[in-house]
């Protein structure tokens, strides 16, 4: 870290020097020599990863060992457990270890876990399913980080620089801190009900501006987008309105209802016994088979219930009626004589 309590000129102190830079730690570095206690982290892993594991397995031990880290995979009790040895000699290691078998349960693929074994590289895990109560929207709110076709989520890390993966309950994430950040920031609004596009388009103008040399030193939040947030009015509408002008106005409140077990009282029901009340339930529900049966039988009946037949009366109705508008009356067909000889 750079120093400030003495500002004074250093002949060594020149600006191609990067003080920030973290070196990589060598054997040599470890004075202290073996730990002096093995550690180790045990992660379990669902039943549907199994396969893969098993595969992918001599890829995360060749891995591990280049470290010196040992590894084990237990596929009885379904669980992936690192720890170190005697020849271990970065204290890092083992920790960057527990990341690649955690990263490895959240089905993200072995050679993109094992890239966590790199420095500058770290790994978050983001628990979303408590963020949101209603599954459904849960649901609805996780795949607006995967967006169309993934599209959302691939822009989400070119501009992080980091790989996001969405599985289940979670977001696994890889990649430098300062992404890290972000994506934890864009994932937990989006779980709020902020859509990821307002950050994606926050995050391009800040990329555009830091080529500037210029504004290196200066606020940024006039360019940066301000998305007011529209509040709807959240005032429950009854569905029947009533007009109230209509209604004499009265000081006194309407009457109480009564409770089940007033009308109880005044059928007599309530001071019937525990069989008399069954047998009074019984017939109640007798009834109502019987009307609905008989109703049932009624329906039945209509399709052979013959037509009414046109009376006398109504025939010469008909003929007064001709006879007002000036009608004639329809001619009958005569009958020839051999279909009368034929009846």
């Amino acid at each position: 870290m750079p120093s400030t309590h003495n500002k004074g000129d250093k002949p060594w102190d020149t600006d191609d020097v990067d003080k920030w830079k973290i070196d990589t730690f060598s054997p040599n570095d470890n004075i202290a020599g073996p730990f002096a206690e093995e550690s180790s982290f045990a992660v379990l892993f669902p039943k549907y990863r199994e396969i893969y594991l098993k595969q992918a397995w001599p890829l995360v031990t060749r891995a591990l060992d280049k470290h010196h880290v040992a590894c084990t995979l237990d596929l009885i009790e379904g669980c992936m457990t690192v720890r170190t040895t005697r020849k271990t000699y970065d204290p890092a290691a083992i920790l960057n270890a527990r990341d690649v078998i955690r990263l490895l349960s959240r089905s993200v693929p072995a050679p993109q876990a094992v890239k966590i074994l790199e420095d500058g590289v770290a790994a978050d895990i983001i628990k979303i399913r408590s963020l949101v109560r209603n599954k459904e929207r849960f649901v609805k709110r996780r795949q607006r980080i995967l967006g169309p076709n993934g599209s959302t989520l691939k822009a989400l890390e070119l501009l992080t620089q980091c790989y996001v993966l969405v599985q289940g309950n979670t977001v696994s994430a890889m990649g430098p801190y300062q992404g890290l950040k972000e994506v934890r920031r864009v994932v937990g609004d989006c779980m709020a009900n902020i859509h990821p596009i307002y950050h994606i388009k926050e995050l391009m103008i800040k990329r555009e501006l830091m080529k500037d040399p210029e504004l290196a030193n200066e606020n940024w939040e006039r360019f940066l987008p301000h998305f007011k947030k529209r509040t709807l009015s959240k005032r429950r509408k009854p569905l029947k309105v009533s007009d109230k002008s209509k209604r004499p106005y009265t000081p006194f409140p309407p009457p109480q209802e009564k409770s089940k077990v007033d009308l109880q009282i005044e059928s007599g029901e309530y001071f019937l016994g525990k069989q008399a009340k069954e047998r009074a339930a019984q017939e109640r529900r007798e009834d109502k088979q019987r009307a609905k049966q008989a109703e049932k039988e009624a329906k039945r009946k209509q399709d052979f219930v013959p037509p009414q037949e046109q009376s006398s009366v109504a025939m010469s109705k008909k003929k007064r009626k001709r006879a007002d508008e000036g009608k004639p009356e329809p001619k009958k067909k005569k009958r020839r004589r051999e279909d009368i000889d034929e009846l």
